[in-house]
């Protein structure tokens, strides 16, 4: 809350006990504090503001709103209101609000430097760039500080990146920021490091790199002292972007004298070297070869310069750098790809890579340093090289089954790193079945000795050993993969249970555990292993879809409901917490982080998770609660859904997902590659784009729910349903076309598959094959038809009747294939051997879903259905008729919902079945014969069984619950 010090005012000791009762979280007696003393000092503004924090705070947001207004209209000028209001209108995200507030304040105290810093960050919450440009300047003429100067050229910068004309950036905006920085420099006014940055900065996107050198190899350039080396990576950006290479070479040889051990340096060397020798670049004959020194120019002074860093690291007697010896395997792998033979004299790769093991294999980052080189090596030199690594790895005592063990951690780091440079280059994967068994039993062995060594870990540090637990986990994941036996994907499960016993902060296990449990079919696992790794902020971004890709995709409405929610909740917050550290960025000088927020800003906004989410979310509140515990027109309207716009934009989608979390070592012609990333890339826009349709023609139908009270109008009333059809028209062909995209490109790409730890397969290709997308066009045929009828009548139809007769027939028809593929036993167990099928899952909630739309599509016919029928009557009352005939549209209809309730009979007396038939598996009888597990082993891999067993049972009795609803909601659908 406000500031509050030692102070005599009054009216600050009045408030104190308000302030203390908001910040305990005591709202109520905040209220009522406020009341009182309101009561006594009606004038007290403040009071009032602090009460409408209370009301805010409890869910009476009109009043709260109402209150605060009545403080605001009165433009206060003290500092408690202010503030006070300030926070309010935080807390209703109305930050257009506070700029009105301070507007005020400033017109009537114009010389108030608090009041005008204030105006100037209100401005920078909701982005008015130009108004904060020019409260900068206002606020520098009553107080001529820098930094208010500064704010101003930052705002000018601001304009320039957000501008949608780039001429205009470039022509106006920059220019006149860099006059006014010049203005500074020319008067030697400039006085911070943020300053002489922020020239940087508006001199780099000027496209001025040869000046923008000048100012950091300048006297401003002293001024660049907040990070090591500064200055030198400042101009090795700029020689690039000149193509300065001498210069880029020269000084990269600089920086490497001082630091052998600096990796981007290398790089920037070879770059430079490959780019000078395509020039074929000599030095001059007279004067310095560069402004930053001596230029390397031939493979020659390369190998030279390289071998002395060696030589230099070699001379010491411990605490060897592995930059020197890395670069030096950089260039031959760069030699090798320009056929150059020099890369002979530098020596051969194979030994070369064990010197380095032999130096460094006993430190983590081993694996990491070699196994961008192993390209380096031969396919015939494979194996050679793995036996050649372990004559390095000393192997002492004897473990499980005979199997040779390291005495030590150090030599368990050794062997781990060789086991894992052995999958690296594919020697996991060529052996036969036996073979990989083989090489797991050896793995585990390993891993279960190097428990010992663990010992004292905390439960929150990881056992030395965990990696063989990994690597065997991916070989039964292998068998899996390739035999389809089921076994050995429990085998996976019940090792990974036990590893995150022994290692209960192990993020690796819980991925490669919720990622095995969702291809089971199983969610409810999941929750506990998602909510255990403790995602932070931007993961809900890069790795949300884990969860929320198969959480409403099994049936476990609850559970997707709180994933929607962690996503949504850090997408929502982004915008307030995004202008939170702009402001901060401009108080304390970070000019050149400001673009970088707005930047991430962007890229969360247009996230396709966030897009994926948002939609998923609405979908999901609509299955749950609309016709059910409120009219669907209602839940639509409370969405603030517009069927006719699409508020996603398509062409800005950014894909953020990270598809590396999951630690592997498969070689190159496994592993993601940039065309699996493009694949699931259109696979997840294709399916967003379905579901965002199917979501916007819900939305049509539910403001189709009332028809016009005249039959034949054609005028538009007020809520908008004469221009409907057409809306409802263009909506179902978008939805046609994009399911025949979405065919097209499953039928495309059936035989190519993802890597198994690559993006997770979408929802697209099951739900085509289920029949749900041809269910979903007939039904929303109908409403059209309808409308067709409605402004026909019933006497003179009866072609339309057939038509529409015919397409409840085909529909019903649909749906009793769409249920036929839920059928199947979830989880079975038959002469030992287990059998899973999830899909029989997915393919029942999306039963469930069609079920919904039809639903609302039968409520909207029987609203039309029903006052044509009530005319007809009428009419032969008056013609004193005794032989009725029933229009076939209305026997159709009323046929349709007869079989509609009985096909959701059907579906729950298999849901039932179901459940029974699952409470009596016995897990106990199932075979894992033949497969070497302790008796530890067995009770994991038990675990695993029974949490599937147990996620299956939530699922189908969620996805029960909910069909009963619907049943009985469309029992209570008469016309």
């Amino acid at each position: 809350m406000a500031a509050r010090g030692h102070v005599q005012d009054p009216n600050d000791r009045r408030l104190r006990p308000i302030y203390d009762y908001l910040d305990n979280g005591n709202n109520k007696m905040a209220i009522q504090q406020a009341d009182k003393l309101l009561k006594k000092h009606k004038d007290l503004h403040c009071a009032k503001v602090l009460k409408a924090i209370g009301l805010q705070r409890t869910g009476r947001q009109d009043e709260a709103f109402t209150l605060a207004q009545e403080v605001a209209v009165l433009e206060p000028t003290d500092d408690n209101s202010l503030q006070a209001l300030t926070i309010l209108y935080r807390e209703m995200h109305r930050p257009e609000l506070v700029t009105k507030l301070y507007e005020a304040a400033v017109r009537k105290v114009p010389t108030s430097e608090e009041y005008h810093s204030h105006l100037f960050m209100a401005y920078a919450r909701v982005g008015e760039y130009k108004k904060m440009q020019q409260a900068g300047m206002a606020l520098y003429k009553i107080v001529p500080k820098n930094p208010y100067y500064f704010w101003s050229v930052m705002s000018l910068v601001m304009q320039a990146i957000s501008a949608q004309d780039e001429k205009l950036s470039h022509t106006m905006f920059l220019p006149l920021a860099e006059r006014m920085v010049e203005k500074m420099v020319k008067e030697e006014k400039i006085e911070a490091e943020a300053e002489v940055q922020l020239y940087f900065m508006i001199l780099e996107r000027l496209g001025k790199y040869v000046e923008a050198l000048e100012v950091v190899r300048g006297p401003l350039g002293e001024k660049l002292t907040s990070e090591l080396q500064s200055r030198e990576n400042k101009c090795m950006m700029l020689y690039r972007r000149l193509e300065r290479w001498s210069e880029c070479n020269a000084l990269s040889c600089k920086l490497l004298l001082k630091n052998p051990d600096d990796w981007q340096s290398y790089l920037a060397y070879f770059d430079s070297l490959f780019h000078l020798l395509d020039k074929s670049w000599t030095p001059p004959s007279e004067g310095p070869q560069s402004t930053e020194g001596d230029v390397h120019s031939s493979v020659a002074q390369a190998i030279s310069f390289i071998e002395e860093r060696l030589n230099t690291e070699e001379a010491k007697e411990s605490k060897h750098l592995r930059g020197p010896y890395l670069a030096r395997l950089e260039l031959i792998g760069r030699l090798r790809e320009r056929s150059c033979p020099e890369a002979q004299q530098l020596g051969d790769p194979l030994e070369l890579m064990f010197q380095f093991f032999v130096k460094f294999g006993d430190k983590p980052c081993c694996i990491t340093d070699l196994k961008i080189f192993l390209n380096l090596l031969a396919s015939d030199q494979h194996v050679q090289f793995i036996n050649r690594l372990m004559e390095a790895v000393p192997l002492s005592a004897v473990g499980e089954d005979g199997v040779a063990v390291p005495a030590d951690t150090r030599a368990l780091q050794r062997h781990l790193c060789v086991t894992q440079l052995s999958r690296c280059l594919g020697l996991q994967h060529t052996p036969d079945t036996q073979g990989k068994l083989g090489i797991i039993k050896e793995l585990k062995a390993h891993y279960h000795h190097g428990l010992q060594f663990g010992t004292s870990c905390l439960k929150t540090e990881l056992q030395f050993s965990d990696m063989y637990c990994l690597m065997a986990a991916h070989l039964y994941i292998d068998l899996w993969m390739e035999t389809g036996d089921q076994k050995m994907l429990w085998q996976s499960l019940g090792l990974l249970e036990e590893g995150l016993s022994h290692s209960p902060a192990n993020a690796q296990f819980k991925l490669l555990l919720l990622l095995l449990y969702c291809r089971l079919g199983a969610f409810e696992p999941v929750v506990d292993l998602y909510s255990s790794l403790d995602a932070k902020h931007v993961q809900h971004d890069t790795i949300g879809y884990l969860l929320t890709r198969y959480a409403e995709a099994l049936g476990q409405f609850a559970a997707a409901s709180q994933s929607c929610n962690f996503s949504l909740r850090f997408f929502h917050s982004n915008q307030k917490d995004t202008s939170e550290y702009i402001i901060q960025a401009y108080k304390y000088g970070a000019f050149e982080k400001i673009p970088e927020f707005i930047a991430f800003r962007n890229r969360l906004n247009h996230s396709l998770h966030f897009a994926q989410v948002r939609t998923e979310r609405m979908l999901l509140d609509l299955f749950l609660d609309a016709d059910i515990s409120s009219p669907l027109e209602e839940s639509v309207k409370s969405m603030s859904l517009c069927p006719e716009e699409d508020d996603i934009s398509w062409d800005n989608l950014r894909d953020n997902r990270d598809l590396t979390v999951f630690v592997g070592w498969n070689p190159r012609d496994r592993d993601l590659n940039d065309d699996h990333r493009q694949r699931s890339l259109e696979e997840e826009t294709l399916w967003l784009r379905l579901r965002s349709l199917t979501l916007r023609l819900i939305g049509c139908v539910a403001t189709l729910n009332h028809p016009p009270a005249s039959r034949n109008s054609e005028k538009t009333t007020e809520n908008g349903v004469g221009s409907k059809p057409s809306s409802l028209q263009t909506l179902l062909s978008q939805l046609e076309n994009t399911i025949n995209q979405a065919a097209q490109f499953t039928e495309k790409h059936a035989q190519h598959q993802y890597p198994f730890l690559g993006p997770v397969q979408s929802r697209l290709v099951r739900v085509l094959a289920s029949g749900c997308c041809q269910c979903l066009l007939t039904s929303l045929q109908l409403p059209l038809h309808l409308q067709e009828l409605e402004m026909a009548g019933l006497d003179d139809s009866a072609e339309l009747q057939t038509q529409i007769s015919n397409v409840f027939k085909s529909l019903a028809v649909q749906l009793q294939d769409l249920l036929e593929k839920c059928k199947g036993d979830l989880f079975e167990v038959q002469d030992g051997q287990s059998n899973t099928q999830a899909s029989l899952l997915e393919n029942l909630v999306y039963f469930v879903e069609i079920v919904c739309i039809v639903q609302w599509v039968c409520n909207y016919c029987g609203s039309v259905l029903r006052p044509l029928k009530s005319s007809l009557q009428k009419k032969k009352k008056k013609k004193k008729e005794t032989i009725a005939v029933t229009p076939p549209v209305l026997t159709a209809f009323q046929e349709f919902n007869g079989g509609l309730q009985g096909l959701l009979s059907q579906a729950l007396d298999h849901i039932k079945n179901q459940e029974s038939s699952l409470t009596a598996l016995k897990l106990g009888s199932l075979n894992l014969d033949g497969q070497t597990q302790t008796e530890a082993e067995g009770t994991f891999t038990k675990t695993a069984m029974d949490k599937v067993q147990s996620s299956y049972l939530r699922s189908l009795q969620e996805i029960g619950e909910l069909l009963k609803k619907r049943s009985d909601s469309l029992k209570s659908l008469k016309i």
